[in-house]
């Protein structure tokens, strides 16, 4: 399976997100699954070489503008690149290709690929996937947006991501049924 991995770029070796994005890697690689990222440095980097070091493929979705913008090159870890000019392309990219995908800690740019994921699911623009959501932070952020915006989203639509509290439990999840229509709750 094609698992993408998203999650913040600040995240650097020994902290806390960036071991566990390594360890995704690592579970997910040697279990068989490609990884994909957006193919650069932070979680991206982090879940590239877990894969990688485990024997695993890893594919890195890059682009222009993102190595205009930060001056950085595809991790020594990606063993496949594909590149595109733009932003949006090399997201977009990275959804429509993933089987599944891990969302980890990040910021606006991993804020935005959840969002687009599971806004494409919800409109079944896409075929429903697995969307794990790692963390409590992310807990805290989605429970507050479906707290606050909730009547604009259908109870259906809660049930196309999965909060989970570990990357074990993600591992877990994508392990356990290859069945994207089971585990995004569309029947």
């Amino acid at each position: 399976m094609k698992v993408a991995v998203f999650g913040g770029a600040s995240v650097k070796p020994g902290e806390s997100a960036y071991e566990d994005a390594v360890r995704l890697g690592s579970m997910l690689g040697s279990s068989g699954h490609t990884v994909l990222t957006g193919g650069y440095i932070g979680i991206m980097e982090a879940a590239s070489r877990g894969c990688n070091e485990a024997g695993g493929h890893v594919i890195g979705m890059t682009c222009k503008d993102i190595e205009a913008w930060r001056g950085v090159k595809a991790n020594p870890w990606v063993k496949e690149e594909h590149q595109f000019e733009t932003l949006r392309e090399r997201m977009y990219a990275l959804i429509d290709t993933c089987e599944a995908a891990v969302v980890m800690p990040g910021g606006v740019g991993t804020l935005c690929e959840l969002m687009v994921m599971w806004n494409e699911m919800i409109i079944a623009s896409r075929t429903p996937r697995l969307l794990i959501v790692v963390g409590n932070e992310w807990n805290a952020v989605l429970s507050q947006f479906i707290a606050s915006m909730g009547k604009y989203i259908g109870q259906k639509d809660h049930e196309l991501f999965q909060i989970v509290p570990n990357v074990d439990d993600a591992f877990e999840k994508i392990s356990s049924d290859n069945d994207p229509n089971k585990l995004s709750g569309r029947k």
